[in-house]
């Protein structure tokens, strides 16, 4: 078994923000941002095999394509006939229809095919150096959201929101989607950004194929007090 391919679950590298006394919203003290999250989750109950090979293409589009031998062009798309071929060579057995399954029912839309039907890419999330995938410039909101876990508040009042292992921060446009983000880390705990401030500041976002914002960073300034 390829023990780089049973890793896939693994989220890589969550942000964390900081600078001076924080502005937070923990699940708590937004219950219904929470309960509307869960109902967002349960709404379509994907059946495991969905799951696992959501996990797969995520590892395999995001991180590693070499673990299969799958080449990614600079954009992060790969061939889907060559993806199935090679998924199914190492032994995930993989056919269109499941691919296309997942595609459509992932909750997050991680994943983008191609309009001519022939090419999957993910959406964000990168940490494989082959990819750099071009976002046109875009104006955020005034505010965007960061997920993360009350465990990690230590730090985010050392640190500023980084990118770690991935190109880019992800930032969301509601309280809930970054609720759902940070339970995947522990206590969630929202963090709220002054993204409108940091266009004034010479920053550049972009905005992903499935809406997530992205950013080099978030300078500990940013977040509120």
């Amino acid at each position: 078994m390829n023990h780089g391919l049973a890793a896939a679950g693994v989220d890589h590298g969550a942000g964390v923000c900081a600078g001076g006394q924080i502005r937070v919203t923990t699940a708590e003290g937004q219950p219904r941002a929470l309960r509307v999250a869960l109902a967002q989750q349960l709404a379509y109950a994907p059946p495991m095999r969905e799951i696992e090979t959501s996990k797969f293409l995520s590892f395999i589009l995001r991180h590693q394509p070499e673990a299969i031998g799958l080449t990614l062009d600079s954009e992060g798309w790969a061939d889907i006939d060559d993806l199935l071929a090679r998924a199914n060579n190492s032994g995930r057995k993989l056919t269109r229809s499941i691919l296309e399954s997942v595609v459509q029912h992932n909750d997050k839309k991680r994943f983008t095919i191609s309009d001519d039907g022939r090419r999957i890419r993910a959406a964000q999330g990168h940490s494989t150096q082959a990819v750099a995938m071009t976002h046109a410039e875009k104006t955020p909101p005034e505010f965007l959201y960061h997920g993360t876990a009350t465990r990690f508040l230590d730090s985010i009042r050392k640190q500023g929101i980084l990118a770690r292992s991935r190109h880019h921060v992800h930032l969301s446009d509601n309280e809930q989607t970054a609720v759902g983000v940070g339970q995947r880390h522990g206590k969630p705990v929202v963090l709220r950004i002054r993204a409108l401030a940091m266009v004034e500041q010479g920053w550049k976002f972009y905005q992903a194929d499935n809406g997530v914002w992205l950013v080099e960073r978030v300078p500990p300034e940013f977040c509120d007090s």
